[in-house]
């Protein structure tokens, strides 16, 4: 089981539903805002299950961490101003101990067009560099007993994905 949170409650997880031809394909959907639990199945070699927590439920995270394997952590980068936010839930999540043995990849979601063509999917003021330093990233990764891994994605254009679904198939395929 991949656990797949975010703490602003914006877009759904359409990464996963516009994902281009991955050995899979799931339905394609409109990303909305997402308030509750959403359960998606991949399968990239064997089945994957990924559970969709919405920011709002963050009381009650805990009683997901259950069998999670993975945990994909997205930051949507269009709105630097939840960026304390984020990190306190991303401190939270990597101090619980079920969670001690699972892979971690931060998403920065709507940011991965700003590098590369100059356009960000929405409007960003903050180069990925920035973001990292005001969540003082390589400080956790440093002491987070996780193996923690980022990538700058865009949900909407599909662009990062292929790699985010290679990221969950290695992690799912070296955990017991």
């Amino acid at each position: 089981m991949a656990t797949r949170v975010r703490p602003d409650a914006a877009a759904s997880f359409a990464a996963s539903r516009r994902a281009p031809d991955f050995r899979f394909r799931l339905p394609r959907g409109r990303a909305h805002a997402h308030v509750g639990t959403n359960l998606t199945d991949i399968v990239a070699h064997k089945k994957i299950t990924i559970r969709e927590l919405g920011g709002c439920m963050a009381p009650i995270w805990s009683s997901y961490y259950g069998n999670c394997r993975s945990l994909l952590f997205m930051i949507d980068a269009s709105d630097p101003t939840q960026l304390s936010a984020s990190c306190a839930h991303l401190l939270g999540l990597l101090s619980a101990d079920p969670l001690a043995e699972a892979s971690v990849l931060i998403l920065f979601n709507k940011m991965y067009g700003a590098r590369f063509s100059g356009s960000s999917d929405l409007p960003c003021f903050m180069t990925i560099e920035e973001m990292k330093s005001l969540l003082r990233l390589p400080d956790i990764i440093a002491c987070a007993k996780q193996n923690i891994t980022t990538a700058e994605i865009s949900a909407r254009k599909g662009t990062g994905l292929p790699d985010v679904l290679r990221w969950l198939q290695d992690a799912h395929r070296t955990s017991v």
